[in-house]
Order: structure tokens, then sequence, then C-alpha cells
């Protein structure tokens, strides 16, 4: 009986099991993750925004903060009424991740 270079070995049994083991974990901790990182947002008050360009962390205003009472702010009256952030939210450092240079815009239409 002739002996062939490239004739392969069957797979052991317990190299499939490990794979589907591994296969079933990683498609478990995905997931897992994914909730882990919305609970942590969600109690440090803070915002995602990501895109190809960047990932950005924005505070939130607090429900539970008793001057604004999770709006953020309020409206401050006299000559030029406006809205006075809150120091919930506004005092807090924002967190921004560059990723691609974002393409500069033309002068004009390149018609």
């Amino acid at each position: 009986m002739p002996i062939s270079l490239f004739a392969r070995r069957p797979a052991a049994p317990e190299r499939t099991g490990v794979r589907a083991r591994n296969t079933l974990l990683l498609a478990a901790v995905v997931p897992l993750a994914a909730a882990t990182a919305a609970a942590a947002l969600k109690a440090s008050h803070l915002e995602l925004y990501a895109d190809r360009h960047r990932i950005r962390l924005t505070p939130v205003a607090r429900r539970s903060c008793p001057q604004c009472h999770g709006d953020g702010g309020w409206w401050v009256t006299g000559a030029n009424p406006e809205m006075e952030a809150c120091g919930c939210w506004s005092d807090r450092r924002e967190l921004c991740i560059e990723l691609l240079p974002i393409p500069p815009w033309p002068d004009e239409p390149p018609f």
C-alpha cells in the first residue's frame, strides 16, 4: 500500500468538541459584554456615540439631581433669557477618541 504525502488525518473527536464549546462561549460572551457596557454607561450617566471617525462619551443629566430633576438646567430670566446648565453634567469631562480623519470638504462641487 503506497503512502501518500498529502493524506489527511481524521479530526480527533475531542478537537471538534473543543471548537464547538469555544464557539458557544464566544456566542455567549459578546451579548454579555454588550449588556455590561450598556449597564456601566447608564450607571455612570454617559452617552455613547460612535461612527467610523470617532468614539465619543458625553455626560448626561442625572434624573435624581435635586437641582434640575433630570432636565439638565433651568431658564434664567432677565433681558436675555437663556438656559443655565446644571453642574450634574456640565462640570464633567467629555471623552473623544478620533479614529479616521474626516476628509476635507471641497470648496466647490466637482461638476
